[in-house]
């Protein structure tokens, strides 16, 4: 294989990869609330979360429409991957203040 070659293949394969990595999106617990609240992903794509837990408790990131749960503890982050989605809404919550740790994800 002469040089020419190796750089044709080399520039089809790249979008390969590039399209390969995940896209990354940051959610942050603070005042036992997710900010953003209300996340938007791309349909069909693989996504990391990544939890940032501000708060001086653990917190459990849940999702009963993404089969997804994972405690965050106190001041301290972790990853969450979801998808790829169909379009649509996907609830999740904090299981430890359901009633003010909500949010949605937005496939699209």
């Amino acid at each position: 294989m002469n040089l020419r070659h190796v750089l044709i293949a080399t520039i089809l394969v790249l979008p390969v990869f590039a399209n390969a990595a995940d896209k990354e999106i940051t959610l942050v617990i603070k005042d036992h609330r997710f900010a953003p609240a209300e996340v938007k992903v791309p349909a069909g794509q693989k996504v990391k979360l990544i939890v940032d837990n501000q708060d001086a408790t653990p917190e459990e990131f849940e999702s009963h429409d993404l089969n997804r749960e994972k405690v965050i503890p106190a001041r301290s982050k972790g990853s969450v991957f979801i998808g790829p989605l169909k379009a649509g809404r996907y609830s999740f919550f904090g299981e430890f203040h359901e009633d003010t740790a909500k949010g949605v994800i937005i496939a699209e």
